[in-house]
């Protein structure tokens, strides 16, 4: 069985550029956004059928397209970025093609239709299992050894992934939270987020499926369109909504992810900083390697060395005086989790 890393985290947080960078080493499977493209009910608790388990892959994923059909993709949608033969709409875009499969593969299309193929004749077993094989599949196709998977807002994922794949270890990748909530502040996936999350505030429930047709009429109307298939994409991009907010939200999603690591045993879990990352990359990178099963290749520090930008670090620090402590303030519980001094 190959060695299986999940790499959890808040997202905004380097982790997309972490993938890239994994994915140019030559015994590295890095599967891209895979949990986030699949949802929370992608690995359910009943066994799957071959059959089954292709639909829960190639399902488009209704949250996804409707941003994207409102305009507003996020950047990590890498298939609307070199289209294919599949657009949102009907049928849509099938989950594992929106950013998983161009991530391995200069011919998503073609690896989609290939996989299918051999993903139907599967016998029916665990859900768990069924990723397994698929690991296993991809693997063998592209020659990599250790697989690691990775999505952005996945500290709430932690707990299941260890019941289904026990053997698996996990990395936390952390950034500033300041800087960190700040590029939140300007991504249309987290903005997307802070809204439904209103909206099931004011409504009083806990989950969309409890909404009813009279909780959408007493939503304001800047909030009850984004429950339609396609929305203004104004109402994401123009919203005015405080610094501080996401802050809140990178705070209590970071601290979510420490407890729930708190109980994966030591060995099979650790941290990686974003800003080390950026100021001693062989280092970080060689220590991230061999935790996931793999070898620091000279020639994949080097080229991963090229690919980290530090362009955006440190940008907090150009808000005004009292945008900047009112966001490090919000950051501070999250902060405080992690052993680090509010900033």
């Amino acid at each position: 069985m190959r060695p299986l890393t999940f790499i959890v985290g808040t997202g905004r947080s380097g982790s997309t550029a972490l993938s890239r960078v994994l994915n140019v080493h030559p015994d590295v499977l890095s599967l891209n956004e895979l949990l986030a493209s699949v949802g929370t009910e992608g690995i359910p608790e009943r066994p799957l059928s071959g059959t089954e388990f292709w639909q829960v892959l190639a399902d488009p994923n209704p949250v996804f397209e409707k941003m994207i059909r409102s305009g507003i993709p996020p950047p990590e949608f890498l298939y609307t970025r070199r289209p294919g033969r599949y657009s949102a709409g009907a049928p849509g875009i099938p989950a594992i093609l929106l950013m998983v499969l161009p991530h391995v593969s200069d011919r998503p299309d073609d690896l989609f239709d290939d996989l299918g193929r051999t993903v139907r004749r599967w016998p029916s077993r665990p859900a768990a299992d069924q990723y397994r094989a698929l690991f296993g599949e991809l693997g063998d196709r592209f020659g990599r050894r250790a697989v690691v998977e990775r999505s952005g807002y996945s500290t709430g994922w932690i707990p299941r992934l260890r019941t289904l794949f026990p053997e698996a270890r996990f990395v936390h990748l952390v950034r500033s939270g300041p800087d960190c909530a700040l590029s939140m502040s300007r991504h249309p996936g987290y903005r997307t987020i802070l809204l439904l999350r209103e909206i099931l505030r004011r409504s009083g429930v806990t989950g969309f499926f409890e909404l009813t047709e009279e909780h959408v009429r007493a939503l304001p109307p800047d909030l009850a369109p984004l429950l339609g298939e396609r929305f203004d994409p104004a109402l994401v991009r123009d919203r005015a909504i405080p610094l501080t907010a996401f802050g809140e939200l990178w705070s209590r999603l970071v601290t979510e992810g420490v407890a729930h690591l708190a109980a994966v045993p030591p060995s099979m879990r650790t941290t990686l900083v974003y800003e080390d990352l950026l100021d001693a990359p062989d280092q970080e990178l060689s220590r991230l390697a061999e935790f996931i099963g793999v070898d620091p290749v000279a020639d994949w520090l080097t080229t991963a060395r090229s690919m980290l930008d530090g362009s955006r670090r440190g940008a907090s620090g150009r808000l005004s005086p009292e945008e900047r402590h009112a966001l490090r303030d919000s950051c501070a519980e999250g902060q405080l989790s992690l052993g680090l001094p509010a900033e």
